[in-house]
């Protein structure tokens, strides 16, 4: 199966409003790996890697958000596929 790894920024109501949780869940659910946090500007980012249909997949549900999330954007860029992560953790500190 092919496999993919993005790097996810999302814009709007995306934090105080369980954003991470909610992606995490999804992710663990959808077998993908990588982490989410939240950004100094308000943006939420993700790295995302898995199967190409899963990623895909989750890249979707991004739009949507978590249920008291408004999503306005959402930024994709692919990068090379590493295998870096086994797991889909929450980060916590800003950069």
């Amino acid at each position: 199966m092919d496999k993919k790894r993005v790097r996810v920024w999302i814009s709007g109501r995306v934090q105080g409003v369980f954003f991470r949780a909610f992606t995490r869940d999804t992710a663990v659910r959808e077998g993908i790996a990588g982490w989410v946090r939240n950004l100094a500007d308000g943006r939420v980012e993700a790295l995302l890697e898995g199967d190409t249909e899963r990623v895909d997949r989750m890249i979707e549900w991004c739009y949507q958000g978590s249920p008291g999330s408004r999503v306005e954007n959402v930024q994709v860029q692919e990068e090379p596929f590493q295998n870096e992560f086994l797991t889909f953790d929450i980060r916590y500190r800003m950069p």
